[in-house]
């Protein structure tokens, strides 16, 4: 990730634009003459300014800490903690020694400006005014160094949840394509049930109508044969035509031709019988019998 994408590097403007007005609030400080009613207003701002930014140090710490134990998650290396860490220890300690220097001031009133200001280059550690401008006051502070670091942790975990979020969508993406997946399947089992169906009920309707041939020409037969002592399909004197009985006691039941049966097998053939009627009326073929 490049400086001008890192939440890291986009806080530090803020932060540092925040030091800068503590920096020249500080040497506005010095200007001011000891113990006036400006220079405690501005004593009063400053260390207000100095604990808040202190905060934000060691919240940003924390915020170092957590990137340290998964670096890779976060897109960086040991170097760039290295470097940050750095930045997080020298902002500490000039914050920390602006705050002494104002600190120590309010408690020397009295003092000398000779001393106070002595004290005050000691803590900053920075060198007379004439050894330099506005440049060499600044040189022990590495502007880059200064982040905001609950501003930088809140925005890691934003980065943090939008990863998460991305993963659950993926997630949610792949049981979608398994439900999609057993949609068409199931769509696929019910097309097939449909044709099994179809060619079940083709068939029955092909099996209905060779019954109907089959009972059609039986019928055919049967209204060929002869009635009482005339010749049927058992034919002479001593075959008499036996008359099988159904319970419709139709014309063509009474019309059966001597087929030179008895008993059981009488009977069975009055069963097939019962069944070619239906069917026929079934299939609407009956001829009125």
């Amino acid at each position: 990730m490049s400086s001008a994408q890192d939440p890291f590097y986009i806080v530090k403007e803020e932060i540092q634009e925040s030091i800068d007005k503590v920096l020249s609030s500080f040497h506005q400080w010095e200007r001011i003459p000891a113990g006036s009613q400006e220079q405690q207003n501005l004593t009063k701002d400053l260390l207000l300014s100095c604990e808040s930014i202190e905060w934000q140090v060691d919240e940003l710490d924390k915020a170092i800490a957590v990137a340290a134990r998964d670096p890779s998650y976060y897109g960086i290396d040991q170097a760039e903690l290295d470097k940050r860490r750095r930045w997080t220890s020298t902002a500490r300690t000039q914050v920390g020694n602006v705050k002494k220097t104002v600190v120590a001031g309010k408690m020397l009133d009295g003092t000398s400006t000779s001393n106070v200001n002595g004290m005050r280059r000691e803590l900053m550690r920075m060198p007379n005014s004439h050894q330099g401008g506005r440049s060499n006051q600044y040189a022990a502070l590495n502007n880059d160094d200064i982040v905001s670091s609950e501003s930088d942790r809140q925005l890691l975990l934003i980065k943090q949840q939008d990863e998460e979020l991305d993963e659950l969508s993926a997630s949610v993406e792949r049981i979608g394509g398994v439900g999609l997946t057993i949609h068409e399947e199931l769509l696929a089992q019910e097309k097939i049930i449909d044709e099994l169906g179809t060619e079940m009920e083709s068939t029955s309707n092909r099996l209905d109508f060779v019954q109907v041939i089959v009972s059609t020409q039986i019928l055919d037969r049967i209204k060929k044969g002869g009635y009482g002592d005339e010749e049927g399909w058992g034919q002479g004197t001593d075959h008499d035509d036996i008359i099988l009985g159904c319970p419709f006691h139709c014309s063509v039941c009474s019309g059966l031709p001597h087929l030179g049966w008895r008993g059981r097998n009488q009977s069975a053939i009055a069963y097939t019988w019962k069944r070619v009627l239906r069917i026929r009326s079934n299939v609407g073929l009956d001829e009125g019998v």
